[in-house]
């Protein structure tokens, strides 16, 4: 009976308490009760939040990092690329300073450039990430507004961004980054070092002589016979080193028609040569619940309309 009573009572109190408070210390205790509150916003509540000022600045912000990004992985190319010009460079300096000095040096040293080419194309398809963002910002947010001319708006290029930022994935596949690597760089090092292998053996210990008949008819036995390394016979030596090169030719020219790549300068003309594999099987599974457009593609065509609508 007594806690009933009691009950009640407390009841009574609480809305007299509340009622007694005067108008604008109530509107002080609520305004205190919402800033403790967590707000619960959602991204599209976010997004709407941004003013033009707003967006344009962390636009900037963003173009900013995205090319800090990509400026180290492209610092990070070159010294791939040093390590191949200085382990060739020494190599045939040590080959060539002494006649007796072995001439297996040479593959070795080939085989020690194709380790960093391949480290190069992993480094490049990196960068290719880095570098696709920065051509999606500059083709559909900068390029428009800067242009006197009446561009067409790319109006997916900040969906491709978020799809991008929330699902990284590579853009380009190895094979076309080992082939562009190699075309760049790397084919003039292997044409380098198969030639300084050639005439390697055609001169140490002593040139080989073609003047008479006899001497053009022993100049095979001759390149056989310095050819040979330890057990393995010099025709052995002499086919792989020519079906290691004939590989590298065929590689670098096979991958001219792989052209993902939106970092580089490229002509206008539509390319619809897929990669290999240009994303990985997990990064592969969530592309498919979206359907995106290549943004270098897009950005191409974009070029293409504006160069032929220009008088």
């Amino acid at each position: 009976m007594k806690n009933e009573v009691r009950t009640g009572t407390q009841a009574v109190d609480s809305d007299i308490h509340i009622t007694s408070v005067p108008q604008s210390f109530r509107a002080f205790a609520e305004e205190v009760q919402k800033r403790h509150q967590k707000p619960t916003s959602s991204p599209i509540a976010i997004a709407q939040k941004l003013q033009p000022a707003e967006f344009n600045t962390a636009m900037v912000h963003f173009y900013r990092g995205e090319i800090q990004r990509s400026n180290i992985w492209r610092n990070r190319l070159d010294a791939t690329t040093n390590w191949a010009v200085i382990t060739a460079g020494a190599t045939l300096s040590f080959v060539f300073s002494s006649p007796d000095n072995p001439h297996f040096a040479i593959p070795i040293n080939s085989i020690l450039v194709s380790i960093f080419l391949f480290m190069e194309a992993r480094r490049y398809r990196y960068y290719e990430v880095w570098a696709n963002r920065v051509r999606v910002l500059e083709t559909g947010y900068f390029g428009p507004m800067l242009s006197h001319r009446t561009l067409p708006p790319d109006k997916e290029w900040a969906e491709h961004l978020s799809a991008d930022l929330l699902s990284p994935h590579f853009t380009i596949s190895t094979w076309e980054a080992v082939g562009r690597r190699l075309r760049a760089n790397y084919l003039w090092i292997f044409i380098l070092l198969a030639l300084s292998w050639t005439l390697k053996v055609y001169i140490h210990p002593s040139p080989i002589l073609t003047t008479t008949a006899a001497d053009r008819r022993v100049f095979w036995d001759i390149i056989f016979e310095r050819s040979t390394v330890g057990l393995a016979p010099g025709w052995l030596v002499l086919l792989v080193g020519t079906v290691f090169n004939l590989a590298v030719v065929f590689i670098a020219f096979s991958t001219m028609k792989l052209k993902d790549s939106s970092s580089e300068v490229l002509p206008l003309e539509s390319f619809e040569w897929h990669p290999l594999k240009s994303v990985s099987d997990w990064a592969g599974s969530n592309l498919k619940r979206r359907t995106t457009i290549r943004r270098s593609k897009k950005a191409r065509q974009r070029i293409r309309s504006d160069h032929k609508t220009e008088p």
